[in-house]
């Protein structure tokens, strides 16, 4: 059931981030594209910090080339579900500690100058909100980059206040890009995911009050994080629906032992207890995701992010986009008893209730 809009979960969309590479039909948009189609695809989500796919820059000063890219896509059956400045937003905020590690999702020229990172991410934040207008989008997705995950663990103990200036800290950072986007009108949908300082739903809780619950700042829901925290997936949404613009469909495993847990002991994927598994592999309940989305009327794109420790990509695209057309709901537009119902009737109702019972 492939749904494009009209009031219901939209999909099946792809994330393209994980299948870019050098050899065809991975290493253009339009090639890309038409590989997705072909696959029943309906959506692509494009990762703005591979050049192969996007040039950012020019997307945010050109409306000739956001059209360009935009009828690539068309052309090939597909449309621009949603920009991603995952590794950029990543970079809005690194404690030094991870310096080293995130330098390579920057360019060169910023190695080894934090200050001068954090500005060149944010204005690629800057350029993503322009771009997501001009092609037409309401949406963008990204990480909010951390200050205290090195302390997530409570030893040794936090000082008072430390938890509190980090968030006050991140908000002071993500503030103007949170205005950015809506003088453009897009929303900004965090992951929260481990590694990123809103990586549940408390540590979302703090972020939101930190900017005055802006209400750009919204969530991208991905549940297979939350099985490798152990953490309620289903009531999430219950809970934090209101604030749900984007779905990354990514499964996952959790099979505890008596040598690991949630930390994983530095284990390889292939040995920890918390695994990223190909859609249908894992222990997801994505029937239970999908109703629940659908019961609070969710209307964004269902995409496919593709991880697995095990499967070839390819085949785990291909099997993808029937999976999630499977698992979309057509909403019912009436009760499934109203054969046997009768009209209104205020006097039958209150004889009912015994309210005129002589």
């Amino acid at each position: 059931m492939d749904r494009s809009g009209g009031g219901y979960v939209k999909g099946p969309a792809i994330f393209l981030a994980q299948f870019a590479g050098d050899a065809a039909p991975f290493n253009s948009l339009g090639a890309m594209a038409r590989w997705a189609g072909d696959l029943g695809y309906v959506g692509v989500q494009i990762p703005t910090w591979d050049s192969r796919l996007i040039d950012l820059a020019k997307a945010a000063e050109s409306q000739d080339y956001c059209d360009e890219i935009a009828g690539v896509c068309a052309e090939a059956g597909v449309a621009i579900t949603e920009l991603s400045t995952h590794l950029q937003g990543q970079l809005v905020a690194v404690h030094p500690a991870y310096d080293a590690l995130f330098d390579s999702f920057a360019p060169a020229e910023v190695h080894g100058r934090p200050a001068d990172r954090t500005d060149w991410a944010c204005q690629q934040l800057r350029h993503a909100a322009v771009a997501s207008r001009r092609l037409g989008l309401d949406a963008h997705a990204t990480f909010s980059g951390a200050l205290l995950w090195h302390t997530m663990y409570p030893w040794p103990q936090r000082p008072a206040g430390l938890v509190e200036e980090g968030f006050a800290e991140l908000a002071r950072r993500w503030r103007p890009l949170l205005d950015a986007f809506d003088a453009e009108g897009i929303d900004l949908a965090y992951e929260i995911h481990p590694g990123e300082d809103l990586h549940d739903g408390i540590s979302w809780e703090r972020f939101l009050a930190a900017v005055d619950n802006h209400p750009r700042a919204n969530i991208l829901y991905d549940p297979s994080h939350f099985v490798l925290q152990q953490l309620d997936y289903l009531q999430f949404i219950d809970i934090y629906h209101e604030r749900i613009r984007m779905f990354h469909v990514k499964d996952a495993e959790f099979v505890p032992s008596g040598r690991a847990g949630v930390y994983g002991g530095y284990a390889d994927w292939g040995d920890r207890p918390g695994r990223f598994r190909s859609l249908g592999d894992g222990q997801v309940d994505f029937g239970g995701i999908f109703s629940r989305l659908t019961q609070h009327g969710y209307e964004g794109w269902a995409v496919l992010e593709w991880e697995c420790f095990l499967k070839h990509p390819e085949q785990g695209a291909a099997e993808g986009a029937p999976f999630i057309a499977a698992h979309m709901i057509r909403r019912a537009e009436h009760a499934f008893d109203d054969f046997a119902g009768a009209a209104p009737d205020a006097a039958r109702n209150r004889r009912i209730l015994g309210l005129d019972a002589g």
